[in-house]
């Protein structure tokens, strides 16, 4: 057998070898719950050139496939062996490339989408690769790499659908707190610190489509305008109330200063308290206005009570003097003697002229000083009664009639007894008892009175 033959027979014995060797590329399997399996390690090329391709007599480089030997290229460089090697390398190369694929895209380091784009270059290329290695296994390891990425790709998608379905949702909530707080609140500065801070929130969150989010916008947008003109109605509100409430108490302290001076302690006074309901009514005008009205109307009510004050501590010392005064007198009054009636009658209306021309005493003993002065006035009065009683003409005059009547039946009887006229005796002096009774009761009630 010649050289050539026998290389032909080496030849053929390895492609045999290989179609035992080299598998058909399988698709990776998928697990119920989708995780995918990955398929052998890619044996290294360069290790053992010749079990994976030969070149022959004429430098051409063959590389051994389930469908047999495909030529990749030509080697007339040096040895056949270094030949081999050199495209081993080469399927090295390709191999390294795809384990770098396959570590990012399982660690999940790298863009699903790129990495899809370059496994199918790479199984692409494969079909004509110059390179001698296990294509098959390689193969297989890219279809993994493949199906990794794409499901990468589907849980990226997903994901992102997620995201978007959730920024979607905070930002409805977003609006709809916005449309309530636009609504409803009056509470101005922790409202308006809320927009605030939902404007921040939303401009954090993102994966939202333009179509989506321009509405939500619009809404969001919408309720902060609502917002801001309510919220600047009321402060021109409250600024024309200010206003208002500044010009009432501007007249309110104007009329305060004014009575200030005021000696009228208790129409002022009152006068005073109506102010400061007044006052209160007014409602708050801008704060520095107000705090500085305030102060002026203070000062002034503060002058008038210290002026009252003042007057009152003097008008009760003079009080006090008129008081002892006062006592002074009811001491000289209480030793009237009623018995000379005139007398007593014309000294108590001295003191009488003497207790108004003292004054007024303090209040806690007003009623004390003008009791016991009414109660001197009372005796003298009393004295003047019993007088009047005991000297009433017409009481004297019954009394004389009825001693006059006693006398004229005394007189009857004693005539009678010396006529010897017994029973007319006895009849007058019947007569002039019953009289004696009337006179002795009619003297009775002039003494009593």
């Amino acid at each position: 057998m010649t050289d050539r033959e026998t290389t032909q027979s080496t030849d053929v014995a390895e492609v045999e070898a290989a179609e035992v060797a080299v598998a058909e590329p399988a698709a990776p399997a998928d697990t119920a719950a989708g995780v995918l399996t990955a398929p052998a390690p890619v044996p290294v090329a360069s290790t053992d050139p010749g079990k994976w391709g030969r070149v022959d007599e004429s430098g051409t480089v063959f590389v051994k496939t389930a469908d047999g030997e495909r030529s990749v290229g030509s080697w007339q460089a040096g040895e056949p062996a270094e030949g081999l090697a050199h495209y081993a390398r080469r399927f090295d190369d390709i191999r390294t490339e795809v384990e770098l694929l396959e570590a990012r895209i399982v660690s999940g380091a790298g863009d699903p989408k790129q990495s899809l784009t370059s496994a199918k270059h790479i199984k692409e290329s494969l079909v004509d690769a110059a390179a001698v290695g296990d294509l098959a296994a390689l193969e297989a390891r890219v279809e993994y790499v493949l199906a990794h990425a794409k499901q990468a790709i589907e849980a990226s998608k997903q994901a992102r659908e997620a995201a978007r379905a959730a920024s979607v949702a905070r930002k409805q909530e977003l609006a709809e707190e916005a449309e309530k707080i636009a609504a409803e609140s009056t509470q101005w500065k922790a409202a308006g610190d809320r927009l605030r801070a939902i404007l921040d929130e939303w401009k954090t969150i993102r994966g939202v489509d333009r179509k989506t989010d321009e509405q939500l916008w619009r809404r969001f947008s919408k309720a902060r305008d609502t917002f801001n003109r309510r919220r600047g109605s009321h402060f021109a509100d409250l600024d024309r109330q200010r206003s208002t409430a500044k010009a009432r108490k501007q007249e309110l302290v104007e009329e305060a200063e004014q009575l200030a001076e005021s000696e009228e302690w208790g129409p002022t006074a009152g006068r005073y308290k109506q102010l400061m309901t007044e006052w209160k009514a007014a409602g708050r005008a801008p704060k520095d206005s107000d705090d500085a009205l305030w102060q002026r109307f203070r000062a002034a009510q503060d002058k008038f009570f210290a002026r009252r004050s003042a007057a009152f501590n003097e008008r009760d010392a003079e009080f006090t003097e008129n008081a002892k005064a006062k006592e002074e007198l009811l001491a000289e009054a209480e030793k009237i003697n009623t018995n000379d009636l005139d007398s007593a009658r014309s000294h108590l209306h001295r003191i009488q002229e003497r207790w108004e021309s003292i004054g007024k005493v303090p209040r806690e003993r007003v009623r004390e000083l003008e009791g016991r002065l009414r109660a001197i006035e009372e005796k003298v009065r009393q004295a003047a009664d019993q007088q009047w009683r005991r000297t009433d003409p017409e009481a004297q005059a019954r009394a004389a009639q009825f001693r006059e009547r006693v006398e004229e039946f005394e007189s009857k009887a004693a005539k009678a007894r010396a006529a010897g006229d017994n029973r007319r005796a006895e009849q007058a002096e019947a007569q002039a008892a019953q009289w004696r009774e009337w006179l002795a009761a009619a003297e009775q009630a002039v003494a009593t009175r």
